[in-house]
């Protein structure tokens, strides 16, 4: 699961697509209707604000706003907070340089033709708030420093 902290502007068409499939599915985890998952690290910054599932709302609508703006046609009745307001949720200047590394990587692979359209400096997701300090501590997969 990967619930980039990007702004989905940023998302090439596989991982805008994936995160709106894993966004559904974080939101299934956090209303408890299924039992996989469940302690998926991703989950735990959704899990820390008082309403989690305004915050996945919010998260969606943003990925479906992308979308929309795309020509694309994501199920907007699938959110159940879809007028959830920002939660602000923190997240470090280290972990949206690493996913933008992250995303550069894959689309460099799988859609050279997109790379150009990856900015250069990270903005996070309108869920989001960034703040100074290095990569999460719930990212998985980081090489030890």
């Amino acid at each position: 699961m990967r619930l980039w902290s990007l702004h989905p502007s940023s998302l090439d068409r596989m991982a805008l697509v994936a995160c709106w499939r894993e966004g559904l599915l974080a939101q299934r985890v956090l209303t408890g209707a299924t039992r996989g998952y469940t302690r998926h690290p991703q989950l735990e910054r959704f899990r820390a604000v008082a309403e989690p599932l305004d915050a996945i709302g919010h998260y969606l609508n943003a990925v479906r706003a992308e979308a929309t703006a795309r020509g694309y046609s994501f199920d907007g009745a699938r959110v159940l907070r879809p007028d959830a307001a920002a939660p602000g949720i923190p997240v470090t200047s280290g972990q949206l340089g690493f996913e933008l590394a992250h995303l550069r990587a894959k689309v460099a692979l799988r859609d050279p033709s997109w790379l150009p359209r990856v900015p250069e400096i990270a903005t996070p997701a309108p869920t989001f708030v960034e703040r100074p300090g290095a990569i999460e501590s719930w990212e998985r997969g980081v090489p030890d420093s």
